[in-house]
């Protein structure tokens, strides 16, 4: 039964998604605030995922959605809003950490934006179980930061946005094989990364 909910509620949500996107293919730019609304804040979260940088992630998120505009005459009819979209984002994603490989004079650090003494501070507050669960979730984020982009790209999509193989494929621009190859040596990564904590 709840199975049969959650089904209709997704089916329902993609048909407003592709109602909403035939106007957007139409230029009715409130039609994209609807999608922006709807999409903004799933789109940051992959994007920090993918980048590791919140402040990058918001203006990627921003770029994203002036090139769904952009490219609104390439959606094609029938196919499914968030796996276009997506794909939209890691392209973006991934042309921005090739920029900043191009400039190491970053410290990671800087480019992280993950300063451990406030973590540790905020987690010290909250007692020994807090820390532990600090440190745990540190350690997770730091191993998926660890794993090439490839490899971060599928995890992040299957496992943080809960998407379809098919729609990942669709996503990264690759075959559902592949997929399946690349969130499999992911989580072999992850598992080797983190056997301290399992």
């Amino acid at each position: 039964m709840n199975d049969a909910v959650d089904n209709a509620v997704i089916a329902a949500a993609a048909a407003e998604d592709a109602a909403c996107m035939r106007r957007v293919q139409a230029g009715d730019e409130a039609a994209l605030g609807a999608l922006m609304e709807r999409w903004e804040l799933p789109v940051k979260g992959l994007l920090a995922r993918i980048v590791l940088n919140a402040g990058e992630a918001e203006e990627l998120a921003q770029e994203t959605f002036v090139r769904v505009w952009q490219q609104r005459e390439k959606f094609r009819d029938g196919a499914a809003v968030r796996p276009w979209v997506f794909a939209i984002a890691v392209n973006l994603a991934r042309n921005r950490l090739r920029w900043w490989r191009r400039r190491p004079t970053v410290a990671l650090q800087e480019w992280t934006e993950t300063p451990d003494e406030g973590r540790e501070a905020e987690a010290g507050r909250g007692g020994a179980g807090a820390l532990e669960r600090e440190e745990r979730a540190a350690a997770v984020r730091d191993a998926v930061a660890a794993l090439p982009v490839e490899l971060r790209e599928a995890l992040v999509l299957a496992e943080y946005e809960e998407l379809a193989h098919a729609e990942i494929a669709v996503s990264l621009g690759c075959t559902v094989k592949a997929v399946e190859s690349r969130v499999a040596r992911a989580k072999e990564k992850l598992r080797a990364a983190l056997k301290r904590w399992a």
